[in-house]
């Protein structure tokens, strides 16, 4: 197997205007493609730098029900300062928490999909 990485991650919405004010005002994504194409929107975002990308996913894009998706690990390098600024903009955040692999939190997008945050605890030293 000669894989390298994942190109995208499908996170199904309902509004894809709405999500891509969350993604990039709240989580500070960048906006990858924006583009129009049958059968609708193909929009994706992701944070600066990274390989794998987020497809917002919107009505009429592969027949995903808006907020299916559970269980995206988002990687940061301060989880407590990264619930805060969630917190400020009014998303409810479960968490941190201390495990044995780091310091992690949970919260869910406008739709639903279901976003975890981690400091790995190699990370913290």
């Amino acid at each position: 197997m000669n894989i390298t990485h994942a190109s995208f991650v499908t996170l199904p919405v309902a509004d894809q205007d709405r999500a891509l004010r969350f993604y990039a005002d709240v989580l500070g994504f960048e906006v990858v493609a924006d583009l129009r194409m049958p059968p609708g929107r193909w929009l994706q975002v992701a944070p600066k730098g990274a390989q794998t990308v987020f497809t917002l996913a919107g009505p009429g894009m592969g027949g995903f029900e808006a907020g299916s998706a559970r269980g995206i690990m988002l990687v940061t390098t301060d989880v407590d300062a990264d619930c805060a600024r969630l917190a400020e903009a009014g998303v409810a955040v479960q968490g941190p928490e201390e495990h044995p692999w780091g310091r992690m939190a949970s919260f869910a997008d406008p739709d639903g999909n279901g976003l975890m945050l981690l400091t790995e605890a190699s990370a913290r030293g």
